[in-house]
């Protein structure tokens, strides 16, 4: 079955869900999300692993999801901040 030419874009265009300081909080998240079907990419200025610190927003990483999944991831993240 074919995708139509609209739904190809959203499952290729990616956008940011949230920003958190840390590899520890973005893997808690990847697996959040993957918990509900949704995938996502880490986006960072520093790779973790080399330099593992935060400073001046240099620790910050972009979770990003399928323009498709946006609003999903969104407010699931949002319903699990409140208590």
């Amino acid at each position: 079955m074919e995708k139509d030419k609209k739904g190809e874009d959203q499952d290729l265009r990616l956008k940011e869900v949230c920003k958190v300081w840390g590899p520890a909080e973005a893997e808690v998240i990847k697996s959040f999300l993957q918990s509900h079907g949704i995938s996502c990419l880490f986006r960072g200025q520093v790779v973790q692993s080399v330099h593992p610190f935060s400073a001046d927003g240099l620790g910050e990483i972009k979770i990003l999801v399928s323009e498709k999944d946006f609003a999903l991831a969104k407010k699931l993240l949002a319903e699990k901040k409140t208590p």
